[in-house]
This record gives structure tokens, C-alpha cells and sequence, in this order.
């Protein structure tokens, strides 16, 4: 990323989180929060943001981006990174922050402002996603299968005819399985299929064959986490959504995105007093859309005081 120079800072239990200051040091306070969990901070993230208005800190959570060690997965649970999201804070000196954050991270943004309501100014969340085992199951099975029946199919072929009952937690047992033929397809497949959903018009619809090449970070972190629940109770993110009151917030949520459909963020919402979605039409789970894009910027800016 241009501009300032990042940092490592110590968070304890042997992890560095990068954290990248960036914009007018005077400016509003902003935290961002990438999603996954693992994808970590990149350049077209700054385009969100007014260098002239805003103080963002970029953080690659544990295990993500530039943070060392890579990938790792111990103490790195949603406790951990909201602790370290308070280190961070503390850090820079920072009373009250916006916090904005996309698909995981609108998750952790959530759970953020629910443990720490007196350090947030607002929330500005694309694609809201709960961390629930629901949403997973319609994502990756029931949406899968509904929109995209042939790559469900092939993703199913990436187990044995003993795993396919409950596909999620096989395949998450597989990417996590230190045989490489064992985690290599299952985090690739994991992976393609992912991308698939993300985009309104994917590239491709199938899975390439054979299933080999470089293995990105995501579906290990994603694995790790999404075995756990999201290390959060089933369900505590809605039920805390009605403790929110008048914190500001805006929903930006794409009409067609099969990863984090609407009904998610109509549901935090109408818990929400301070909440409001704003709907873009003709777009899915990409945070690079430039109408998605364009509306996640004009909520930062309509919650930027002054």
C-alpha cells in the first residue's frame, strides 16, 4: 500500500498485527477491518476514504497479510482479534474511532461495537455476515446449489461419497489436515468456489482441473474459523444488535450477493434504532463493484462529522 509506512506491533502470544496509518493525521479517526478472515489489507481499500478528512488505520488481523507469523492459527480466536483491535487504538493514541468493515469484517466491526460501544463513533458495514453456521449452510449449500448446481456438484466430488452428508465440516476438517493431498483440492476447491460467489458475473463457474497451483491464505484461516462458529455464540451478534441504540450505522448491501444475501442486514437493522440499509441494485458480494464501492464511500463520508 502507498503512503505511510506500516508497523509491526506486538499483541502478545507471539503475533504481530501490521497496522498502516494512513491519510491527514488530524483527520476523523477510522479503523478498517478486512474480511475472510485472512484476506488482509490492500490498495483499493484506500478508495474508500478521503486522505484530506480521514485518519484510517489499516490492520491485517493475526495470521493475515503482513502479520507474523503468516497463517498462523493459534491464539487466534475473535476474542484475541477485538483484543488486539484495543491494543491497536491505544497505540495510536485514539479516543473514538469510525469503524468499517466488509463480510468478516463487518462481523468483527459488530462484535467491536458491542464489546467496546464507548470507542465508536459509527459503523459503515458492506455485506453484513453474523458468523453463523446458517449463513455458511446457505452459502456454500442451499445458495451453492440453487445458483451455481454445477460447481455444488463438483465441490461435493472434492469428498468421499462418506463425507458429502454434512459437506461444510468435512471439507473444513480437509483444509485443515496437515497431509498436503489431503488440504491441497479441498482448500483450492474451498477457494474457486468462493470467488464464484463473490461476483455478480464470475470468470468461471466450474472448478479448474486438476486442482493444483499456489495455495492462498483464506480458506485456512476461514476453515479454522468457521469450525469454531466464528468463536462466537450462535446468534449473539443479532441479539446484541437491539443494545446498539443510536450508534449510527449504515448497511451497504448488494440486491445479489449470494455470500451475505440482504435478509441478514434487514434483520440487524430492524433490531438496530441507529441502523439503515442502503441497497445497490445490479451488484453482488464484490467490495471492488464502483456502485458498491461508491456507496460504502458516501456512508464513511455521511458519517464523518464536520
Amino acid at each position: 500500500m502507498e503512503g505511510e509506512a506500516g508497523f509491526h506491533l506486538d499483541v502478545g502470544d507471539g503475533h504481530q498485527v501490521w497496522v498502516r496509518p494512513w491519510g491527514e493525521p488530524g483527520g476523523h479517526p477510522v479503523l478498517f477491518l478486512h474480511g475472510g478472515p485472512g484476506s488482509g489489507c490492500n490498495p483499493s481499500q484506500q478508495r474508500l476514504f478521503d486522505p484530506a478528512r480521514h485518519r484510517v488505520a489499516f490492520v491485517d488481523q493475526r495470521g493475515a497479510g503482513r502479520s507474523l507469523p503468516p497463517r498462523a492459527r493459534h491464539a487466534n480466536t475473535t476474542a484475541h482479534l477485538l483484543a488486539d483491535l484495543e491494543r491497536v487504538r491505544e497505540h495510536l493514541g485514539v479516543e473514538r474511532w469510525l469503524v468499517v468493515g466488509g463480510s468478516w469484517g463487518a462481523t468483527l466491526a459488530l462484535a467491536y461495537a458491542q464489546a467496546h460501544p464507548e470507542r465508536v463513533t459509527g459503523l459503515v458495514l458492506r455485506a453484513t455476515f453474523l458468523g453463523t453456521r446458517a449463513e455458511l449452510d446457505w452459502a456454500f449449500g442451499t445458495g451453492l446449489s440453487t445458483f451455481h448446481p454445477v460447481l455444488f456438484d463438483e465441490l461435493l466430488a472434492v469428498l468421499p461419497p462418506d463425507e458429502r452428508a454434512d459437506p461444510l465440516p468435512a471439507l473444513w476438517a480437509r483444509i485443515l489436515d496437515t497431509d498436503p493431498q489431503v488440504h491441497v483440492p479441498a482448500a483450492l476447491a474451498w477457494f474457486h468456489v468462493e470467488r464464484a460467489l463473490s461476483e455478480l458475473v464470475p470468470p468461471r463457474t466450474s472448478l479448474p482441473s486438476p486442482l493444483d497451483g499456489p495455495l492462498p491464505a483464506t480458506p485456512f484461516m476461514e476453515a479454522h474459523y468457521f469450525q469454531h462458529g466464528c468463536f462466537l455464540p450462535e446468534g449473539a451478534l443479532l441479539d446484541g444488535a437491539s443494545r446498539m441504540g443510536d450508534l449510527p450505522g449504515i448497511l451497504v448491501q448488494a440486491r445479489y450477493d449470494l455470500l451475505c444475501p440482504p435478509v441478514t442486514a434487514h434483520r440487524v437493522a430492524a433490531r438496530w434504532p441507529g441502523a439503515r440499509v442502503v441497497t445497490v441494485e445490479a451488484a453482488g458480494h464484490s467490495a471492488t463493484h464502483p456502485e458498491v464501492e461508491a456507496a460504502v464511500r458516501e456512508a464513511v463520508a455521511a458519517l464523518t462529522p464536520g
